[in-house]
């Protein structure tokens, strides 16, 4: 079985209803992200491949998670959410397989225990974000034990977590899609893959990266090549382009190109906002 569902989702977090009542402004965006939430389950899949700028960085590779669960907090203000999710051990495996068959770097990554089964990765709001609204809408404490929560704390399928090192040629993203593609293939069971990414970050002087025209130009683009169904448009962006406007989806996006190379799929955009210093985009991607 091949991948069922594929979506860039944004990350900025104020828009889980648990942390913010009004989403910072972003009120379409979480309205379209419980839409993706809809059709995401409605394809049924048995594993999520999250891609994420901010998990664990490792320059020159595509790092994976080699660990037994992700577990991590978002705090904004005074509310906070925890989460803690099973890591497909088995798919994370065939990727990275596939991947360095392909001759793309790969690193997996543990962190405490020595063995997969002992250890645990930090999440980040990267894949909280998203999971959240994919099967994981809940608080879902440690409960003390993080490697052991009661079954009734997995809602959501166990995921597969990815992060891309902007050191490695674009093209190189394209290609670990396609394995990803390939080695869901050899999996066998259904698969969605989440390319979790926000936009633009310099749409205003008062943001942590100031303000830069190129900003909305390079948001619209982006908006026209998801709305076209040529996410590998994405390619021609120029590196000042891509400075100026401090995106961090372009890498994560190439990925599920690459997966689209193997597995044809149809987007559409539900939403784009603006209301801060960054750019959310929520498009869906389902099968022809």
């Amino acid at each position: 079985m091949p991948i069922v569902f594929g979506a860039v989702a944004p990350h900025g977090f104020p828009i889980i209803p648990a942390l913010s009542d009004d989403a910072e402004g972003a009120l379409h965006t979480r309205a379209a992200m419980e839409e993706l939430g809809r059709r995401c389950a409605a394809s049924h899949p048995d594993v999520l491949v999250v891609a994420t700028p901010h998990g664990v960085r490792v320059e020159g590779h595509i790092c994976l998670a080699n660990t037994a669960r992700g577990a991590g907090t978002l705090w904004w203000h005074d509310r906070k959410i925890e989460m803690n999710v099973p890591v497909d051990g088995q798919l994370t495996d065939r990727i990275a397989q596939r991947a360095t068959a392909a001759g793309v770097p790969i690193a997996l990554a543990g962190f405490a225990g020595n063995r997969r089964d002992q250890s645990v990765i930090p999440l980040d709001w990267g894949v909280i974000t998203p999971l959240w609204f994919l099967g994981y809408g809940q608080d879902m404490p440690g409960y003390g034990n993080v490697l052991a929560p009661t079954p009734e704390h997995d809602p959501g399928p166990p995921v597969v977590i990815v992060t891309p090192s902007r050191a490695l040629p674009r093209t190189a993203m394209i290609t670990f899609g396609e394995a990803v593609a390939e080695a869901v293939e050899a999996d066998g069971r259904r698969v969605a893959f989440i390319a979790s990414c926000d936009w633009a970050h310099t749409h205003r002087a008062d943001g942590p990266y100031g303000f830069h025209p190129d900003a909305a130009r390079v948001d619209q683009a982006v908006v026209e090549a998801l709305q076209a169904n040529d996410l590998e448009r994405l390619l021609d962006l120029s590196d000042e382009e891509v400075a100026n406007a401090a995106i961090d989806g372009l890498w994560q996006t190439l990925m599920l190109a690459g997966v689209m190379r193997r597995v044809p799929m149809h987007g559409t955009v539900l939403s784009y906002e603006a209301p801060r210093y960054y750019g959310m985009i929520v498009a869906p991607f389902e099968l022809r």
